[in-house]
């Protein structure tokens, strides 16, 4: 037996399709006639398909309630694969994150070790003090600092 929400949904959707069949009926005689016969061929066609797509379900849902042994579940044999679906699908993006803190605390290091050398090179010249009120002074030890040491 169907569980309440798939067969409501299953009415709801055969409701969906006979009203849409009814809307295309009411338009049928005003086109030609290669063009009903195409139509009638469709509706066949997609009849055909929902009847044998219908049946394969219901062989493979026989099939896996059989397969249980004497106890028969409701559901697919393969529900219990979703989580490991969704853990094994989680790893890039937890090597994305790992991937980003590592170039963060890289680059936090290297901006750490540039205003390391500027204070350095300002606390080990013998400089006037109006030097260290100059603006350009501070682009002047970033510029001069790697290649003049003390």
């Amino acid at each position: 037996m169907k569980s309440a929400p798939t067969f409501l949904q299953e009415q709801a959707a055969d409701r969906f399709a006979r009203h849409i069949t009814a809307r295309l009926s009411e338009g049928e005689a005003l086109l030609p006639y290669e063009v009903t016969e195409r139509l009638r061929a469709s509706r066949e066609r997609a009849v055909s398909e929902r009847r044998r797509e219908a049946t394969v379900l219901h062989a493979q849902t026989s099939a896996a309630a059989s397969s249980q042994g004497s106890t028969m579940t409701m559901g697919s044999p393969n529900e219990g694969a979703g989580w490991w679906r969704a853990l094994i699908s989680a790893i890039p993006v937890l090597a994305l994150i790992a991937g980003l803190v590592i170039y963060n605390a890289d680059t936090e290091q290297s901006m750490l070790s540039e205003v390391t050398a500027v204070d350095t090179a300002l606390l080990t010249d013998d400089l006037p003090p109006a030097a260290y009120s100059d603006p350009g002074f501070i682009q002047y030890l970033k510029t001069s600092a790697p290649t003049s040491e003390h």
